[in-house]
């Protein structure tokens, strides 16, 4: 017998190596699984992005709400308008819809008889007495840095510069109040987590994966609209929606903490933008819904759990106590909204708006706005950068920004807690 035919000769062996390694991967790599999340069809009688509502998530909540309740919360606290959507019986409530099947009605207490709220946070009074020195023990706080910054905060228009100076970027600056403020929340007790840790979107989607959409939106319009739309739709609806997934499936804090800064009108050019001798603070609840938004389906369903989750309670509360703390510790004057905004006043500083985060974030959110980014003495203090300590900034003695707006928080939470954790409610 031929010796071929007994020893493979090592050409032959390197060849079968070589072929082996190319096959073995393609034969045993999984299929690609295309992370980019499924897009819902735009449909007026939903919000952007939105997904028709299962209305049968209502059931839980027979019999945590009377009547009386429920219309309260619903006409001075949510619907800026007319009842037109919900059915209020003298026994129950139905909300009105088209998309999917009405759900059960839910069924109103009676007497003084109540059933526990399904939901995953827990107001003050349910969280035992903290040991000493730890007012913030055992409670869950999210911290949601307010937009993106980074490369994307021209996009979000968040971003300007004043000659070579330091660019004033929100989503920068909030990151950096984050990452001073978690912390120290951290050692008075808190677990706490960040929604967001760099300056990348929590959202896998992109512009160009929404430019479909938003075509879908404003047929016939002009290309350079279309992508201007699906930016918006990018950072405003995508991200925030990513954000809540988060927030409501993995973290379920028992309130979120959305810091933002605030700003007037800078004009067009963001390399030559308009300073402003206002600065101002206020925080943002949940509620004042216009006729238009009352109108998607998907923001009624998202409603209802507000309500009879009794979320207005503890959030009006806290963001009382947050107020206060900013207001004395900061000196700013409380902001008021011009007539014919759609907006609600709580209190001194607070005002009810139908924004997406205080919406889909199941829990109690604290929407601060602090601080107007384009005012003289602000963006000096923004040059300033972080420092410890006090430090003379466009001709005062003060601390950085950044740990002035942290301990503004702290002070609110603190006081908050240590007043209210572990004790009925009457």
């Amino acid at each position: 017998m031929s010796s071929r035919l007994r020893k493979a000769s090592p050409l032959y062996l390197i060849g079968v190596i070589l072929l082996v390694g190319i096959l073995y991967p393609l034969l045993t790599r999984l299929p690609r699984i295309d992370s980019t999340p499924e897009l819902p069809a735009p449909d007026p009688r939903l919000a952007n992005l939105g997904t028709p509502p299962e209305w049968t998530e209502l059931s839980k909540y027979d019999g945590v709400l009377t009547r009386a309740e429920f219309e309260t919360a619903l006409t001075d606290i949510y619907l800026l308008g007319e009842n037109l959507h919900f059915e209020i019986g003298e026994n129950a409530v139905t909300v009105a819809s088209e998309l999917s099947p009405p759900g059960p009605a839910i069924a109103f207490a009676v007497g003084e008889t109540r059933q526990a709220p399904p939901r995953y946070w827990r107001p003050a009074n349910e969280i035992p007495s903290e040991p000493t020195g730890q007012p913030l023990a055992g409670v869950r706080i999210a911290i949601d840095p307010g937009h993106i910054g980074g490369e994307w905060a021209r996009m979000e228009e968040r971003w300007y510069q004043i000659d070579d100076t330091t660019p004033v970027t929100e989503g920068d600056m909030t990151l950096r109040t984050a990452r001073l403020l978690a912390p120290r929340l951290q050692s008075l007790g808190a677990t706490v987590t960040l929604v967001r840790s760099a300056s990348e979107p929590v959202t896998e989607l992109r512009p160009g994966d929404l430019k479909e959409y938003a075509a879908r939106l404003m047929p016939g319009a002009p290309a350079a609209e279309v992508l201007a739309r699906a930016e918006q739709l990018f950072y405003r609806t995508a991200e925030i929606r990513a954000r809540a997934t988060l927030v409501n499936e993995t973290i379920k804090p028992d309130l979120v903490l959305c810091l933002h800064f605030n700003a007037e009108n800078w004009g067009e050019d963001s390399a030559q933008p308009r300073l402003s001798p206002r600065n101002h603070f206020h925080m943002i609840l949940h509620g004042a819904y216009m006729d238009g938004e009352i109108a998607h389906e998907d923001e009624r369903l998202e409603l209802m759990h507000k309500i009879f989750q009794k979320v207005h309670e503890e959030e009006s509360a806290l963001a009382a106590a947050l107020a206060a703390a900013f207001l004395e510790d900061t000196g700013l004057p409380a902001y008021i909204y011009r007539l014919g905004k759609p907006t609600r006043r709580i209190g001194p500083a607070l005002w009810a708006r139908n924004l997406l985060a205080n919406r889909l974030y199941q829990c109690p959110v604290l929407f601060c706005e602090p601080y107007v980014m384009n005012n003289g003495e602000i963006h000096a203090r923004v040059q300033a950068g972080d420092y410890d300590g006090e430090m003379e900034v466009a001709g005062t003695l003060r601390k950085s920004l950044y740990r002035e707006y942290r301990d503004a928080v702290v002070k609110g939470l603190v006081d908050y807690y240590s007043s209210r954790r572990g004790k009925a409610v009457n």
